[in-house]
């Protein structure tokens, strides 16, 4: 059964949804804060409004853009809290990667996760999912050295734990592939951002 109720926040209504033990919001963040991107690498444009904005990582997490190159226990401005508030609204935080774990046990597993939580329309050609929780996953593409694209075609989102000064965690749906995948990439990547409840 599928829980939804709504956030409102910086004057746009989002959509949330309660999995297992937690609640997620089932649209990809679309807050216009300084330094976030749509897929083609524009401000504003349809293509935010379809799959939501793209965002650097010290950008999402709400910290000095030093800190795409600062690890958080050698700067104390680029410090990680638990939960990480980050540019979500209040009473909510950017995911950890064991709360992404979490929600992954509660669909199934990484295995099948991308075709249940894969919104029913938005994805390339084959790509479209079942929905089967509510979660709607949208594939908001990337941006990567000046290079935005892939909106439609694949889905990154933000985890609040870093990998290394420069890189952090990220989950990963593809269009062709029905698992969902983890890595550590460059905190400079515009990656979305999926917000949960605290």
């Amino acid at each position: 059964m599928k829980t939804y109720g709504f956030v409102i926040y910086e004057g746009q209504t989002y959509k949330t949804v309660e999995i297992g033990t937690q609640t997620w919001m089932a649209e990809n963040l679309n807050y216009n804060v300084i330094g976030s991107k749509c897929g083609d690498g524009s401000s504003l444009n349809e293509i935010c409004n379809t799959y939501g904005r793209l965002y650097n990582w010290a950008t999402a997490m709400a910290l000095p853009s030093k800190c795409n190159n600062e690890l958080s226990t050698s700067d104390a401005d680029c410090a990680i809290k638990t939960p990480h508030q980050g540019i979500c609204p209040s009473d909510w935080h950017i995911p950890s990667y064991d709360e992404w774990n979490v929600l992954m046990s509660a669909v199934g597993g990484v295995g099948t996760a991308g075709k249940y939580l894969k919104a029913v329309n938005g994805w390339i050609g084959n790509g479209n999912g079942e929905d089967k929780f509510g979660f709607s996953a949208l594939p908001g593409g990337y941006g990567s050295n000046g290079y935005f694209g892939h909106d439609g075609y694949y889905g990154y989102w933000w985890s609040a734990i870093e990998s290394s000064s420069n890189r952090a965690y990220s989950t990963r749906m593809d269009y062709n592939y029905g698992a969902v995948s983890y890595g550590s990439y460059d905190r400079s990547d515009w990656y979305s951002v999926r917000c949960l409840r605290n």
